[in-house]
């Protein structure tokens, strides 16, 4: 019998060894392929830089989502900030000949774009060429690809060229059947986030605000694509309104491509125009690559650091958004860093609590008392997300930054009618007047709609008291274009909400300026995780069903979910904007 035990505990041993074995192995091949070979890269003459299909552009090293639970994406991120130095250092570059932009479906926001666009065409300035080639071309990427020369389409191939639009979900006749209550308070008429539990269609107001920021981005981009392919203005409004660019020979016909080829025949006649014999090989580099050929270039001295700030801001600790108390520590690093002599704050963030914004810009107007603090915007910077530029000594939006939505709202579900009509029924036993002033099942009561009214009110005060602070405008002033309302890039530079239009590199050297920097280089923060510290979050950072939902749902669809079911997000007063608007 003894033995008998010590074979079963020899084996059970075993297999846990062999288990624990393969887990590492697992790890390690997971580590070792997500490196990629771009570290290797050596830049050949005759090179081509390629924005292709597997280009990743992000904002903020926050926004990389290598995970266990993505280990299957095979796009390569690649930072904003990282693809215009790119860009410009190929410029100069003697083994650079030309750009070649080759993605279909490119993953990037609007002002990303527009930041790339600009580069390449100071880039063109160097007489280098650069092409384009699509097969079935999103309107973004059409957005991009139009700057180059000449624009190659498959013969099979479309451009999906329609201008903007949106589309607003309501959900008050549902929440009517189905027995869901839901109490909302708001300031601002303009304050559109809450509106699909209120109504069955688009307010005045919303309408307004929306027509206006659409019109202004479209207006934007659809007169730089025009006047990059030579198109008449008024004709390329009617190609966008006939949708011409569907059908490949129509896109030919109205400019919208120059010739219909093939890939193999587009690789081909770059190797003529690099003067390359038949067998020899094209050497494309891709961003990621060229980036990486560099990467380990001297660094040391004075620095300009640039604090990444992207996504919905929330209380506690957190990699993947704005988490108050990550952030409150990132700041406080960087005051105490002498080597940094001043911060650029990247914002890209539709808002989230109010609370967690109050910290972070607290802590940034300590930071602003030691070094210069200027901020840049990205495709966002609305509610929350302008609230924590407000310690800033200058601020540089993108014209197409959705920006302002200076508002506050909270939104408190409740499921009595639901509940009662499935026979669920509840009674209170409490201590205080108002101890059980919120219940699920019976909503809030009217002392508590009335408390909430307040602290809602009070945070749009101290909202608006901030920026007439950073702004140096009057409450009232501020009030006539808060509300709620958001404003494109162009529109707030207008109405005074921010200093310039300006791209980052426009802060960083304003930042620099401002220093009295002669000689700096940027860093970043917050830092990149490792491969290996990306893999293992997932099993740290969150409960692993909710990054399995998360991942198959998407994003968006999670953040809705959240908004149900998390009973802290539930709570909070919050500064956010309801809506996202992509060229796509």
């Amino acid at each position: 019998m003894r033995s008998f035990f010590k074979n079963v505990l020899a084996n059970i041993v075993a297999i846990v060894l062999l288990c624990a074995l393969f887990f590492v192995f697992f790890i390690m091949m997971l580590v070792f392929s997500s490196m990629g070979n771009d570290k290797s890269v050596v830049v050949k003459n005759n090179s081509v830089l390629t924005i292709n299909l597997k280009t990743n552009i992000i904002d903020s090293p926050t926004e990389e989502e290598m995970g266990l639970f993505n280990i299957s994406d095979k796009s390569k991120s690649v930072m904003l900030y990282d693809v215009l130095e790119a860009i410009k250092k190929a410029k100069t570059d003697d083994h650079i000949k030309g750009i070649s932009i080759e993605a279909d479906d490119l993953h990037a926001g609007i002002t990303q774009i527009d930041d790339i666009r600009n580069a390449i065409e100071d880039f063109k300035k160097s007489g280098k060429f650069v092409y384009a080639y699509g097969n079935a071309v999103s309107q973004a990427s059409y957005y991009l690809g139009s700057v180059a020369d000449k624009y190659y389409l498959n013969p099979s191939g479309m451009i999906e060229l329609k201008g903007l639009a949106t589309e607003v979900t309501f959900f008050k006749d549902f929440a009517d059947k189905y027995g869901i209550g839901l109490e909302v308070i708001r300031h601002g008429k303009f304050k559109s986030a809450v509106e699909p539990f209120l109504r069955n269609d688009i307010s005045p107001e919303n309408k307004e605000q929306l027509g206006t920021l659409l019109n202004d981005i479209w207006k934007n981009t659809s007169t730089k694509m025009a006047v990059s392919r030579k198109i008449d203005t008024a004709q390329f409004r009617m190609v966008v309104d006939s949708l011409y660019g569907m059908i490949p020979e129509l896109g030919l016909k109205y400019k919208l491509a120059d010739k219909l080829i093939q890939k193999t025949e587009y690789d081909q006649m770059i190797k003529s125009k690099l003067s390359l014999k038949e067998k020899e090989k094209l050497n494309k580099v891709s961003l990621a690559g060229y980036i990486s050929s560099y990467a380990d270039e001297d660094k040391s001295g004075e620095k300009v650091a640039v604090l990444y700030a992207s996504g919905g801001i929330n209380n506690g600790d957190g990699y993947n958004e704005i988490y108050s108390e990550k952030y409150m520590k990132y700041i406080k690093d960087l005051q105490d860093d002498d080597k940094v002599k001043a911060v650029v704050f990247r914002i890209n963030s539709p808002g989230g609590s109010a609370n967690a914004s109050d910290e972070i810009l607290f802590e940034l107007q300590q930071l602003k008392k030691k070094k210069p603090l200027v901020v840049s915007f990205g495709d966002y910077a609305a509610s929350g997300g302008y609230y924590i530029a407000m310690a800033a000594d200058k601020i540089y939006s993108e014209p197409n930054t959705l920006t302002g939505s200076i508002g506050v709202f909270g939104v408190i579900p409740y499921y009595k009618d639901i509940a009662n009509k499935n026979g669920i029924r509840s009674d209170i036993v409490a201590t205080n007047a108002n101890s059980q002033y919120y219940s699920p099942l019976n909503g809030v009561t009217p002392y508590g709609v009335n408390l909430i009214t307040r602290s809602v009110e009070g945070t749009y005060k101290r909202f608006v008291h901030f920026v007439t602070q950073n702004r140096k405008q009057t409450f009232e002033q501020i009030d006539s274009v808060g509300g709620g309302r958001v404003w494109s890039g162009i529109r707030a530079k207008e109405v005074g909400l921010v200093d310039e239009l300006g791209t980052l590199n426009d802060a960083v050297k304003f930042a620099a300026q401002k220093a009295g920097l002669k000689s700096y280089h940027v860093s970043s923060y917050p830092k990149r995780m490792s491969p290996f510290e990306q893999i293992f979050k997932d099993l740290n950072e969150e409960d692993i069903s909710a990054r399995i939902i998360k991942n198959k749902i998407g994003k968006a669809n999670y953040e809705i979910l959240q908004q149900i079911t998390d009973e802290k997000l539930q709570s909070e007063v919050k500064m956010e904007m309801p809506y996202q608007v992509k060229i796509n």
